[in-house]
Formats: structure tokens, sequence, C-alpha cells
């Protein structure tokens, strides 16, 4: 029996579910069944039920893992369905960022920059531009939010999360998957539980005690969860010995008798280590393939497996395909807008923006700035728009801030620019290089890059590898270079691999070997060191640092497969020493000689590798503490996903967190440096003085050892641990500037619903509109029952003033922000308590003592 249903307006409606207000922050809290999704009425129940009794066991399973896509789009995982039966094929793509197929989407600001709004609305409207564009691009499922913590903070996948904050993740989380599934896209709360680093993640074993589980890493998943969420990802690691996709005190006691999630849980890709321990656990599908779960099938024969185990899994499946109308018959597809797309992108970039140092008010530039301006640095010519892995997004246009500059300046700007970091080279001269080519894999013996055929069989000498533009190789065709190279000189050499229409392949399919060890390859999904940032040419730019001794030959190797219908360009280039200190002299000088100078900075998160430290990469401090040595008016804007140091920073009077702003990120700056806009966010994430006083600075905590990672510093993460050992951050959570100023006072705190009604005003006494999120936190009582924080985010509310207003607001702190987790319940933690207010974790206005019972 086919089911057949439309989405309509009522069912959209029911999906979104019950609004985020601004002004409050909602605290996560133990989800009711009503809560989860909507409910089906008992025909509905029937009619899945009567669907699920005319599968065959084989087409069960065939529901229970990914398969290969015969008409893919470019996305994550597919799975078959079942014709005869009006059960459709689903297509499950990435998307923290964006819908991340072939196609091109609406490259959005990383999650990390919507955190820095603390703007559920905003988290709401962010998901409904990936749920309308997943659903146009024929999309079923978005293996998004991230849901995971900051705790490490080089992680490389920092930039995809929503801050180190567990109220302020919830509330985002909560905000976007409602925004998403009010779209009619099923959204997917990952990756549950603690997969908070890239290293080793696919096999350590996250040893973190229960109450830190329930109080730091588990609220924003609750929070998903109470929003209606509709699938779960399992994560890859390990939690206290046993792997997420087979952890039944995660996936059955917690998520579904606990929280009364309705929605299925599938693995990450290639995360699920068995069959029937895996699904008996909890786990509901298998992706991206069927190694373990395709044998689920002969378990039931054989008895080792319940069919009514199959049975569960498969009709939680249904009943949210069902739920989102995806049962019976082909649903209409939305239209793509890409102009709505941009102005929520634009949006968000604003909002999430973070002025975090601004001495002398040197921003926003002023007419004479713009009249001579040096401005420097990679991403300021090349936009830096997301980070990497499966959160990146293919946007169909990308402005560079520096011609956003130039155009907002107009005709008066005189804007001049200079690398200071050289990321592209030139190519190696053919007098460093003695190699061979050799067609391989089918290409025909002796072509050319232009086509014709050559003398001297299956291999040939080659001088430079430089086959771009005019000169690049045939379509389809695949090639091996091998060889040496000799460096003139001693020293440390940045080696580039650049190419572009090379077959697409997990691994990339356009690589160099340089002694033996891979130290580039274009267009790997993870790793590689494919930089985010192309070339000047539009080409991939892969590669890294090689130290090379004069006359020393090297032994190399360049790989390339291309793909049919597209020219292979393949280039081997390089940055000498003398290159960078050349390029290090160049930005100076044209700093020295411009009124005032904007460095862009940058770091390149990524999935599948952690940062190697949080310094900034390729020499970018010696640039800033350069320029600012050459012009006192010096201002950084940072491309980065997460915390950076800054031993500059007291010589460069303004600092500008931009994160990775998306593809309307170049406008955004532009408008944010010339005073357009006031930059409004608040950093959701603490930056360190110094690496060694992060929590994780321990060996064991990060990245562990013996493949166990010792949550060790407990609830204790984040601001939690330098307001506890008061040590002093480079910039606290919760920290962010305006080009205005705000006065608070008023504060009234009372008991109201089993929490607290905090109220207070706040005051623009600046002479410009702004905007302020004021941030209320609670402290312990006198005698704390458990370990607990000096401070501990309780809401928020954001607001936008004009110059002389002001506003009362009012946070509501709800009963589970009272509260601690101990033997298996939450437990209120009476006594006299102190509510701050401010605008940041460190910069507290207000303060009031309130008895809590």
């Amino acid at each position: 029996m086919a089911l057949t249903r439309s989405l309509t307006r009522r069912d959209m409606a029911r999906l979104l579910g019950a609004a985020v207000a601004v002004a409050a922050a909602p605290a996560p809290r133990t989800a009711r069944r009503a809560d989860v999704a909507p409910a089906l009425g008992p025909d509905r129940r029937a009619d899945v039920d009567a669907l699920l009794r005319q599968l065959t066991l084989e087409e069960k399973i065939s529901l229970l893992h990914g398969a290969r896509d015969p008409a893919s789009k470019g996305q994550a995982g597919y799975l078959p369905g079942v014709p005869r039966l009006g059960i459709p094929e689903v297509r499950l793509a990435d998307g923290p960022a964006g819908v991340r197929v072939t196609a091109s989407a609406t490259a959005l600001p990383a999650p990390v920059a919507l955190a820095a709004t603390f703007a559920p609305d905003l988290a709401r409207r962010f998901g409904a531009v990936i749920g309308r564009e997943g659903r146009a691009l024929g999309m079923d499922v978005l293996l998004s939010p991230m849901t995971n913590i900051v705790r490490v903070p080089q992680a490389g996948r920092n930039f995809e999360t929503l801050g180190e904050d567990p109220l302020l993740a919830a509330a985002m989380v909560a905000g976007e998957v409602r925004g998403i599934q009010g779209e009619g896209l099923i959204a997917t709360a990952k990756h549950y539980a603690a997969n908070n680093f890239e290293h080793a993640r696919q096999s350590v074993d996250a040893q973190v005690d229960e109450r830190t589980l329930r109080e730091i890493y588990l609220p924003a998943f609750e929070a998903a969860v109470a929003a209606g969420v509709g699938s779960v990802m399992a994560a890859y690691n390990r939690v206290n010995g046993v792997y997420a996709a087979e952890n039944a005190h995660l996936l059955t006691e917690i998520l579904r008798d606990e929280w009364r999630f309705a929605g299925w849980v599938m693995s990450d890709w290639s995360a699920t280590h068995s069959g029937v321990p895996a699904v008996t656990a909890g786990l509901d599908m298998e992706m991206p393939s069927g190694v373990n779960f395709a044998g689920l099938a002969a378990a039931v024969t054989s008895g080792k497996l319940a069919g009514s185990a199959v049975d569960t899994a498969v009709r939680r499946v249904l009943v949210q395909l069902d739920r989102f109308g995806l049962l019976g018959g082909a649903r209409p597809r939305p239209a793509l807008d890409p102009r709505a797309g941009a102005r929520t992108a634009r949006e968000i970039a604003l909002a999430g923006a973070v002025l975090l140092r601004n001495e002398r008010d040197l921003l926003p530039l002023d007419r004479a700035d713009l009249a001579g301006l040096a401005v420097i640095g990679p991403t300021a010519a090349h936009p830096l728009a997301g980070g990497g892995g499966s959160a990146r997004v293919i946007p169909a246009h990308a402005e560079s801030p520096l011609d956003a500059l130039r155009r907002q300046a107009g005709p008066g700007g005189r804007i001049s620019w200079a690398t200071g970091v050289d990321l592209e080279g030139v190519p190696v001269p053919a007098s460093a290089l003695s190699l061979r080519r050799t067609p391989r894999d089918g290409t025909p013996q002796g072509s050319t890059p232009q086509g014709g055929t050559s003398q001297g069989g299956t291999s040939q000498a080659a001088a430079q590898i430089d086959h771009t533009g005019a000169n690049a190789l045939p379509p389809g065709t695949s090639w091996t270079w091998t060889g040496t190279l000799t460096a003139p000189e001693t020293g440390d050499y940045d080696l580039r691999i650049q190419g572009a229409g090379g077959v697409p392949a997990f691994n990339g399919s356009i690589s160099l070997t340089v002694g033996g060890v891979r130290t580039g390859s274009v267009g790997a999904l993870i790793g590689g060191n494919s930089s985010l940032i192309a070339t000047s040419g539009g080409l991939t730019n892969a590669g890294g640092v090689v130290h090379l001794e004069s006359g020393r030959p090297t032994p190399i190797t360049i790989t390339a497969t291309g793909a049919p219908g597209t020219p292979l360009q393949v280039r081997l280039a390089w940055i000498t020493p003398r290159r960078r200190q050349e390029a290090l002299r160049e930005a100076a000088a044209l700093a020295a000689g411009a009124r005032t100078a904007l460095v862009f900075a940058f770091n390149e998160g990524t999935e599948g590798a952690d940062r190697a430290s949080l310094a900034l990469a390729k020499g970018q401090d010696a640039v800033i503490e350069a320029v600012a040595a050459a012009n006192a008016r010096t201002a950084v804007v940072l491309n980065t996903g997460d915390p950076v140091l800054m031993p500059w920073l007291e010589r460069v009077p303004s600092v500008l967190q931009m994160w990775y702003p998306g593809q309307e990120g170049a406008d955004a700056t532009a408008t944010l440096l010339l005073g357009g806009a006031d930059p409004g966010g608040k950093l959701p994430v603490t930056f360190p003085r110094r690496a060694e006083d992060a929590p994780t600075a321990p060996a064991e905590r990060y990245p562990g050892e013996g493949g166990v990672a010792v949550y060790g510093e407990g609830v204790f993460v984040g601001y939690r641990h330098y307001d506890a050992n008061h040590v002093e951050p480079l910039f606290p959570f919760g920290h962010g500037l305006s080009y205005t100023r705000f006065a608070y006072g008023g504060l009234s705190v009372r008991a109201a619903g089993g929490g607290l009604s905090v109220s207070f005003t706040v005051t623009n006494t600046g002479r410009r509109e702004g905007t302020e999120v004021a941030q209320v936190y609670l402290g312990p009582p006198p005698r704390p029952p458990v370990p607990m924080p000096p401070r501990a985010l309780a809401g928020f509310a954001r607001v936008r003033l004009r110059p002389g207003e002001r506003r009362r607001l009012t946070v509501t702190v709800s009963r589970r922000a009272l509260q601690y987790w101990s033997d298996g319940r939450w437990v209120l933690a009476g006594g006299r308590r102190t509510v701050h207010v401010g605008s940041s974790s460190r910069d507290l206005r207000l303060r009031q003592e309130v008895a809590v019972r």
C-alpha cells in the first residue's frame, strides 16, 4: 500500500515548532514526546505499519544502509528506496554552512560566525536558507547542524561548531533545526557525542564523566531533539570505552528512553563497527554503505537477531519520511532563490563580526584613510569564504575584500595591495628539475599537451611542469612525472602542486610526493594539504614546506589523473626562502607609504586535521609585526575559524574578527571597516593568551595518550576553566566591542516559573546606532555541593539601540540553569547565588544576590 500525502502549510508550521525569542536564551530541558515530532495520528501510524508489513526482509535492510547513487548530484549519501511501495530514494547532503553538492549553493558564514551573533532567530533563518536550497537541489536529508562543543582550541572543525558554551549552543542549534525542517528538509544533529577534535577521531576513546556529559556535551543535542530533529548522527569515537555508534547508554538510554527521540540514528561515514551489536544498541542506519548492516538479513534468518529489531529501525526511518511528506509520490520542490540566500548570508556575516580591539577608534576608516590605504594579505585578494572538508560549499560567486573595499571607496579611494605572504609562488624552473613524464592508465602513448604525438615511446624528458591555460594536458588523460628537484640554496621551500580538471577522488587526483612523503594532493576531501585559497588563476593549491639542501637532488613524483571533458591543468611551483623575505619587505614598504594599513590574516580549518598550533601559519605573525612597525595605524582583519595567538597585539590598534564569512563576506567586511554597519558580534569561544593556558593543554586531555583522551577538566570547559583558575585570557568569552558605547543599570531579579526573571536597562550612550548582546551569568552557592565554575552563562539578549535610546530587557533563567547532574538526575543547587549582567564573561556591570530554593 503506497502512502500519498502533500506537505501543507499547516504541516510546515507543525515542523517549525515554537519560535525562539531573541531576548531570552532558552535552556535545554528534558524533551517531552509532544516536542519531539509532529505525532502521527492512529491512521498514519497504521499506514506506516501496513507499509512495513509489505516490505521483504531484504527491502527492509536496504533502508538501513547507504548505497551508490546511480544519478549522484555530488551529495554525501544515498538510500535507494523501494519504488514499488512508494518509498522514494533519499539523498543526504553535507551542509553546516550550505548545501554541499556539485551544483552551486549559498555559502553562508561558518557556524561559529553564526554563534557569534547570539541570535537564535538568525540561526532559524540560517537553517531556512539551507533547508530551502537543499530541497531545491534534490536533497532530502541534511547532515547538519554540527552540535559539538568547542573543547580544544586548535581542533580542526571548530569553525563548524556553535561555540564553547552549552546554553548558547543549545539555543542556536534549536533555532537552526527549526529553520531547516521548516522548509521540509530533515535535519541531522551530529556528531553524537564527545567528538571534539580530529586527531585519531575514528578510534580515540573519550573518557568523560556522566556529569560533564550531561552539563557540557549533551545539552545542545537535547535541545535539537526538543526542537524535533529528524535524525541524529553517531560519532566516530569511543565514549567511555564503547564506540558511539554502538553505545547503548547514548543511543537508547539517553536519546530514546529519557529524551523520547522519535527519529532515526545513522552512523558517521564508515563509523559502524558491527552489525547485530550496533542495531541492538540503537543504531538504525549504517552509512555510506552496508559493510556491516548488509549482513543483518542473514542474522535474522539464522536467529542471531530478532526480526522485530529490524522492524523497529525501519519504522523509525519511515515515520520521519512520512512526517516530511516523502512517502507516496514526489513532493514539489521549491525553486532556488540565490538573492534571498545572499541577503541572509550578508546579514549574518555583519551580525557575527566581532570587534576585538579598537584603540583610539581607528575603525571605522574615514575618507583620509581611504585616500592612502595599504591592504595586505592573500585573503584580501582571494576570499576565504569557508572552511574545508565536508563543510565546504561551492558558491556561485564570492567577491574579494580588496575588490569590495575599492568598490565601496569609490573613485576617491587609493587602495594598494601586497600579498605579504606568498601562497602561490612561481613554477619551479627547469634548472632545478630533472624529470621524465610517463602516460599511464590508458593514456595514448605519445600524447602531448597540444594533442599531438611525441617521439620516444612511453617516457619522455620534461623540463618544467606548468601545464596550465593553453598548455593544459588533454582531458581524461593520466600522467606520472618522476625525477629529482635540486635547490639553488639551502632553506625551507614551500612546494606547491597546483591544478584543475582532475577526476573527483577522495584522496585527490593531482599529487606531489617529495622524498617518499606525499606533500600535497589537489582535490582531496580530507588531508592532502590542499589550501582553501585558490591561485590567482583559479587553480587549487596544495603542498607544504620541505627543507632542501643546496645542490642535493631530492626525489619527487607527481601524478595527475584528468576528468573527461575538462583540460587537465598541472603546475609544480615553489615559494623560495628568498621570495618569502621579498614578500614581507614589499608589504612593509607599502604600509610605510600609506596613511593606514589593513592586514588580512587567516588560518585554514578543515575536517580531518587539527591545527598544528594556535599560531598563525606561514609566517603571518612576522608580516603583521613588520607592517605595524612601518605604520602605527594598522588594523588586522582575521579570517579564522577559531582562536589564534596574537604576539603583536599591543602594537596593533584594531582587530576585527570576521571568521569565515561566506560568499557575501567581502561586502560585509568592507561595510564594517568603512562604518556602514556596527560590529555586533560576541566571541562564542575564549581566545587564550598562551597555548599552555588552555584547559586541554595537558597531553592526556589532548590529543590523549595510548588512544585515550581524558576529559579531566570536567565541567571547566572554555571560560569556566579560565575563570576558575584565575587565568587572564587574550579575549574572554562573550567579548565584542562596538563603534558606540553602552551603559547598564536597574537590575532586578525575582523568582519566576521555577527559574529566575532578570530585568535590567541597557542605554546607548554613544553617537551612533549599535548592537549589544547583554549577557546574564549565574554564580554558585557559597558552599557548592559539587565543583562549580565561578560563573556560567544563564541567558542573553541581543538588542539594537539608536543613540541615546534605552531599553528595559528581561531575560529568563530556566530552572535547568540552577541545577547540576548527580546520581542520575538534575538537582537544584540552592542557596544564595549571584546573578551577574554585563557585556562579556569578564566585563560584568551589574550584580545581585538571590535566594534559590
